[in-house]
């Protein structure tokens, strides 16, 4: 089975001068979802219009289910629904019209049906009389994703999908997007919300200055570059680390009222039970202890101060 997105070696170079892009490769699965993060300016948006065809790349290749997205632009494209980041539609047409207009332009015939059902499921139904102008924001990006999906496509591009919208609203999108997966979608992602690419991503990529920087199945990332610590509070201010612990990876903090373990998850011995009893033994009293483990977002900001 061929990848759903393939890109060799692909560049952007405007015509200013700047390089948008610098030899990016990748190869996105059909059935993932996919979580493309990086800071504003680090290429996420050219690189998603380049494989969408929006902008020629000015070197490399795109492939889409094998399909060359310049040679065999209107195959490659067809199999691509796309949700922007900009709200852009017609404000005066009706959300029924819209979508299937959307539909008709892909040379699809008219499926009410599945128009009904897709309106359904992004919970539009009972606004599809309604103007696109009377939707709040969120619905209207419901309405982007319907009409990103009209034509039926097997890879959703998803570019800051929720942007702007509340909390709650967010969690429903993200049951959307699930639901999408489970029917087979391919889901390409870009979020400023890194808790987001944790939340549903399969694989996480990071770019940054138009260079892909890593590419990794998100739970090896947060096993691999993820740090887990055990935070004691000791009931007494500590000087410095006694003798008795020299022994293990252990900081002073908040005035020395903390001792700060990091340790391995993954290891065979984690070494909290000897810590724990040498404590003891050197007469160490301590009122609390709390574990924390790196978030993704720990990690991306991280790797963005290793690129400085």
């Amino acid at each position: 089975m061929p990848s759903a997105i393939s890109v060799a070696d692909v560049s952007k170079i405007y015509a200013s001068g700047f390089q948008a892009l610098r030899n990016v490769n990748l190869e996105i699965r059909p059935g993932e979802i996919f979580a493309l993060l990086g800071p504003n300016g680090a290429g996420k948006t050219t690189l998603i219009n380049i494989i969408c065809g929006i902008v020629t790349s000015s070197s490399g290749r795109v492939l889409v289910n094998g399909n060359d997205n310049i040679a065999n632009y209107r195959a490659a494209r067809s199999l691509i629904g796309l949700v922007p980041q900009e709200l852009t539609t017609d404000a005066f047409e009706s959300v029924w019209n819209t979508v299937s207009f959307s539909r008709g332009l892909w040379g699809k015939p008219a499926d009410p049906r599945y128009i009904a059902k897709l309106l359904k499921d992004l919970t539009l139904d009972d606004k599809r009389d309604n103007r696109v102008m009377t939707l709040s924001g969120g619905m209207k990006r419901r309405l982007m994703i319907a009409k990103a999906l009209s034509h039926e496509p097997r890879i959703l591009f998803l570019d800051e999908p929720t942007a702007g919208v509340d909390v709650e609203l967010r969690q429903d999108m993200w049951e959307i997007v699930r639901g999408l997966r489970a029917s087979g979608v391919t889901i390409i992602l870009t979020t400023h919300y890194i808790e987001e690419a944790e939340e549903m991503a399969d694989r996480i990529g990071i770019i940054n200055k138009g260079e892909l920087i890593l590419i990794e199945e998100k739970t090896e990332l947060m096993r691999k570059l993820g740090k887990k610590q055990l935070i004691i509070y000791v009931q007494q201010k500590l000087d410095a680390i006694p003798r008795e612990l020299e022994r293990y990876p252990l900081t002073l903090a908040a005035g020395g009222h903390e001792l700060v373990y990091n340790y391995d998850t993954q290891g065979e011995r984690t070494g909290i039970t000897g810590l724990l009893e040498d404590l003891r033994r050197a007469g160490i009293q301590f009122r609390d202890i709390h574990t924390t483990q790196s978030s993704l977002e720990d990690i991306f900001v991280d790797l963005l101060r290793e690129q400085r």
